[in-house]
């Protein structure tokens, strides 16, 4: 059986984050798309437009030295535009180990992301590490 377009999205869109290939990525969102990052961190907040995001996902490489990773494990879909990845964070910054594990729910209109919200396991870990 072959996966749901909305997982294909989704693990394409990890696969060009991993590379840091962000002319993949803005391809794969709408103009107007979100990212909601949770906590209280210097990179916390909502990201509005695919520059935002993309100057988000910029700033998390040269805040961790490049250290920043992730790897995706799963994605979960619905059928009616939503996905979920649960993926495992990795990261070194000032002094800090982050090793976690998180997750997005994606929203999805067509062939588009037009919201992600994120989510971890330990959201009082996420602070500090981006404190």
């Amino acid at each position: 059986m072959a996966e749901h377009p909305n997982a294909q999205l989704v693990r394409k869109g990890y696969e060009a984050f991993t590379r840091g290939d962000m002319d993949t990525l803005r391809g794969l969102m709408a103009a107007d798309a979100t990212h909601h990052v949770p906590g209280t961190g210097t990179l916390s907040g909502d990201y509005k437009g695919q520059d935002a995001i993309l100057d988000m996902y910029r700033r998390l490489g040269e805040e961790t030295d490049g250290t920043f990773g992730v790897e995706l494990r799963q994605v979960l879909v619905d059928g009616r535009g939503h996905a979920v990845s649960l993926h495992r964070i990795t990261g070194d910054r000032r002094g800090r180990h982050l090793d976690q594990e998180g997750g997005i729910v994606f929203r999805i209109l067509g062939d588009r992301i037009t919201d992600l919200d994120e989510c971890v396991a330990d959201l009082d870990a996420m602070n500090d590490f981006w404190s």
